[in-house]
């Protein structure tokens, strides 16, 4: 591999692109896995149309080396967590994130055997796909949202089927896991491993039915958060007439009263504009969490729980819910926080194409962990490029 690295002789390094890796690549201990990454970043940043490691090669190169590449990127044993905490802290640092916003990105894949996949139903496409689904926790504030963590979640089929999974190079650890606790691990490795000051967690939780102990998880380590959840989620101590547990749409019902918390909110998008009521009401919470298998979380003093509920004029049911143990006396800024999700789902939704997300074409767990950090970082570079852009644009333009 030196010998290929010696010809890498287009890598300007007095260009903004070549300071940027050197700075985020930097705690890769090898001169020639720096010199690889940058190869890889430049081609996910500049390379048009799809970033294949052969189209990357010929562009940025201008010789054939995809073995090398290949192998930088599929089967060498660098590790991916000193980049995402070094590109963590450099994002955190430029924008001082408000939120901490998980996201679902999910990979369409032809065939079985790439690392993961799986026909599955997915919600954000309304259909069921075969393909590999990521779990991306994203930094976010102002008009940025990068991610700076990643995990794979391993579906069950997966877990028994150890020609697949050595096929991928799967480590022995890596099972199928509640997406709670995944999410849950890669935030706290942030917050602890990391040193991250923590910001609140938002995250889309609305398909998913064990959401109290998530809740139980997050005060614990003592960590705000919003959470979008399904009307249909029960909330066990409030009672219905029946007697049976209360589901969050009929608590929302419910807290649609004279005393309540409300805030009416005109809502804006490219397409138009929606005026919406914002209601919040506090819930009570079980005495005692459940259990999880062997997972048990510890009772100590917790703030308050709110549902926050979003209406449409003319609804007869709530547009949203979501559960929050963050300040609803501050209630235009936890509205605003709602408006974080989705900015991070558009920038999710832009690193496909734009930087080649979903255009990994290995099969190993180590290689998609290796792809998808570099292209986080090639998106952090692409967004602030944009940014100073535009900073550039506005300063020179003359006073109306």
């Amino acid at each position: 591999m030196s010998i290929a690295v010696d010809k890498i002789s287009v890598l300007n390094e007095s260009t903004s692109l070549g300071a940027f890796c050197r700075d985020r690549l930097s705690p890769l201990a090898r001169s020639d896995q720096r010199r690889w990454g940058e190869v890889y970043v430049r081609g996910l940043v500049t390379v048009p149309g799809r970033k294949s490691i052969r189209r990357i090669c010929d562009t940025v190169v201008g010789t054939r080396v995809d073995q090398c590449l290949q192998q930088f990127v599929n089967q060498s044993t660098w590790q991916w967590e000193p980049v995402r905490r070094n590109l963590a802290e450099h994002v955190t640092e430029a924008i001082a994130p408000r939120a901490w916003v998980v996201r679902d990105a999910v990979f369409p894949k032809n065939g079985a055997n790439s690392v993961g996949v799986d026909s599955r139903y997915v919600p954000a496409a309304g259909r069921t796909l075969n393909c590999q689904v990521g779990l991306a926790v994203m930094l976010a504030g102002g008009s940025v949202g990068v991610p700076v963590n990643w995990r794979l979640l391993l579906p069950r089929s997966w877990d028994a089927d150890e020609r697949r999974r050595g096929r991928a190079h799967v480590p022995a650890a890596q099972r199928h896991r509640p997406r709670w606790q995944v999410m849950l691990e890669a935030v706290e490795e942030m917050r602890q491993n990391w040193g991250l000051a923590p910001a609140p967690v938002l995250a889309d939780v609305s398909d998913q039915q064990d959401v109290e102990l998530l809740l139980w998880a997050l005060e614990e380590r003592g960590l705000g958060y919003l959470l979008r959840v399904g009307r249909h989620v029960p909330v066990p101590p409030a009672r219905a007439s029946s007697g049976r547990a209360c589901t969050v749409g009929e608590l929302a019902v419910l807290a649609v009263r004279p005393a309540a918390r409300t805030l009416n909110w005109q809502i804006r998008t490219a397409a138009r504009a929606s005026a919406s009521r914002f209601v919040a009401s506090p819930v009570s919470r079980d005495a005692e969490p459940s259990r999880y298998g062997n997972v048990r979380v510890a009772r100590r003093h917790q703030p308050a729980r709110h549902l926050l509920a979003q209406w449409t004029v003319g609804r007869n049911r709530p547009k949203a819910t979501w559960l929050t143990n963050l300040n609803v006396a501050r209630l235009p800024q936890l509205i605003d926080l709602v408006g974080l999700d989705s900015l991070a789902a558009e920038h999710l939704g832009r690193m496909q194409d734009d930087v080649g997300l979903r255009h990994f074409e290995g099969r190993s767990y180590r290689g998609w962990h290796h792809h998808v950090t570099l292209a986080s970082l090639a998106y952090a570079y692409r967004l602030g490029s944009e940014l100073r852009e535009s900073r550039e644009d506005l300063a020179m333009r003359p006073y109306a």
